[in-house]
């Protein structure tokens, strides 16, 4: 069953089975109550930074929050595309499911780079760790996903058709 799965295919399995779970929960805690959502652990960088930095209240406050929380259902939807077309083997065999894997990647790794740098801006230790850590499960995985390429499909040789007896042998008939 498992002669054909490539590292990239579990890499990146394992790692939307960490994503998927964890980023719809803080996302739906921010859809849920906006302002406490945005002010527990995994937010809390973006939070302080919108309000010393930006000076931000107030309802500009939640639309960023949900704006974040968008960015993050966005990343867990193209994990879970990702995995709907791992369980078709023939999408798997060809990478046909690395384009889903991608995008989720880029825009994860996105939010985690900006959520690090607002935890460093605003010195939120703990969130800098977190973010730091996410980023490095999603650069790995994009690594390993622009390293191994799907196996190229077995070319075939096509041996040319045998001429006709009317046909005379000539340079352009072959």
């Amino acid at each position: 069953m498992f002669r054909n799965w490539r590292i990239g295919s579990v890499n990146g399995a394992l790692v939307a089975a960490y994503f998927i779970p964890a980023w719809t929960l803080v996302a739906f805690n921010i859809m849920v109550a906006p302002v406490h959502g945005l002010y527990e652990r995994p937010s809390v960088a973006v939070a302080l930074f919108l309000s010393d930095h930006l000076q931000m209240a107030g309802m500009e406050t939640v639309r960023a929050a949900w704006l974040l929380a968008l960015g993050r259902l966005t990343v867990v939807a193209f994990f879970a595309i990702y995995l709907l077309l791992l369980c078709i083997p023939r999408v798997r065999k060809g990478g046909g499911s690395d384009e889903a894997l991608g995008i989720a990647l880029a825009i994860g790794s996105l939010i985690s780079f900006a959520s690090m740098v607002m935890a460093s801006k605003v010195g939120e230790l703990a969130a800098l760790r977190l973010h730091a850590t996410e980023l490095l499960l999603l650069l790995g995985a994009a690594i390993v996903v622009v390293i191994e390429r799907p196996a190229p499909a077995p070319k075939t040789v096509q041996a040319p058709a045998p001429l006709a007896l009317e046909q005379a042998e000539l340079l352009h008939n072959r």
